[in-house]
């Protein structure tokens, strides 16, 4: 790996419990920083990485007064399909790729097409579709027996789930319904993260740390994934790579992911037959599981960043005339929606 090149990660990084996407940058920042090509200081850098909307203010002036600096934007979304602000977060991130990215980073194909339907340009940018992946310290899997469900004689299959957001589109319809229709003698569910349904059965613990997070996964045998819109999840990455076959909701990314890992549904009233065919097939399933590490991860960050440095450093051109007219009007419209981010 070329470290000559200089990057830096425009994102306010949380070491509390925080969502999916300050876990992954946290990863691919330590990654960086393992590598020698990781500067604190974007005034340093040569590539900015900036993610979906976060910083995007901070992202312009930096473009106005240090033009030589190039942009990479990772995208999630769209927005709109999950948040009531999103139709206007949306126009706001597909004009600021517009004008500020050089090259664009889609977390999934779905995201990539999605995001292109709803009006995201893309036609002179250079563009990867690149999962993510969690910190392998914290996440991983352990093949031993004891994990495995068809020697726990006499105990409880463990099903599991988890979301930072206490969005209702997470799925919590369905885990509500679980909640109600599962045999719990012979399964038990825990659901970890915010969630706006109170639980009978289901045994309900809050947000936690990674490392605590982790252990709880390790801990069960089945990973419930109720989520109908999702760009690239984490929460679901984390339960893959700590080995744990998975009943996820057939949409969006979800299939990306899942693969021959798991099963996927359309109704919850699916989901008690699909356990039992992950039960009786647990060490395929468990085996299908595949997934590219943070390691391979951060290294196609990397190229795609040296990549797109690279091409623009040698004369390509964005093409988008009076860059400054362009910033000025991408602040208006973030200072909009600010504003009535506020007062809505």
């Amino acid at each position: 790996m070329n470290t000559k090149l200089k990057i830096n990660i425009l994102f306010n990084f949380s070491d509390n419990a925080a969502g999916g996407g300050n876990q992954f940058l946290k990863a691919i920042k330590n990654y960086f920083i393992d590598k020698g090509c990781y500067v604190d200081c974007y005034r340093d850098a040569d590539v900015i990485i900036i993610n979906s909307h976060h910083n995007l203010f901070l992202a312009l002036k930096i473009k106005i007064f240090n033009s030589k600096i190039k942009f990479v934007h990772r995208i999630d979304g769209p927005i709109c399909y999950y948040r009531d602000d999103g139709y206007e977060l949306d126009k706001l991130i597909f004009f600021v790729n517009k004008i500020l990215a050089n090259g664009t980073i889609f977390q999934s194909q779905y995201t990539k097409y999605a995001c292109i339907s709803r009006g995201l340009n893309i036609e002179k940018k250079t563009c990867a579709t690149i999962l993510n992946a969690p910190d392998p310290i914290k996440f991983f899997a352990i093949k031993a027996k004891e994990n495995k469900v068809n020697t726990r004689a006499g105990k409880k299959i463990r099903l599991i789930a988890t979301s930072w957001s206490g969005n209702v589109k997470k799925g919590f319809e369905v885990y509500a319904w679980l909640d109600k229709h599962i045999n719990y003698d012979r399964y038990e569910m825990i659901f970890i993260g915010n969630s706006p349904v109170t639980f009978k059965n289901i045994i309900h613990k809050g947000p936690m740390s990674s490392d605590s997070l982790a252990m709880e996964l390790r801990q069960a045998d089945i990973f419930i994934f109720a989520s109908k819109v999702e760009s690239c999840s984490n929460s679901l990455l984390e339960a893959m790579h700590s080995g744990l076959p998975v009943v996820a909701f057939d949409g969006s990314s979800n299939p990306e992911i899942v693969k021959l890992g798991g099963e996927l549904f359309t109704e919850p009233e699916q989901i008690p037959d699909l356990l039992e065919a992950i039960i009786s097939n647990y060490e395929m399933y468990q085996g299908n599981i595949d997934l590219p590490g943070i390691s391979d991860v951060g290294t196609s960050y990397y190229d795609f960043t040296n990549t797109t440095y690279t091409k623009f450093e040698s004369g390509g051109s964005l093409g988008v005339g009076s860059l400054l007219v362009k910033c000025l009007c991408a602040i208006v419209m973030y200072v909009s929606w600010k504003i009535k981010q506020r007062f809505s």
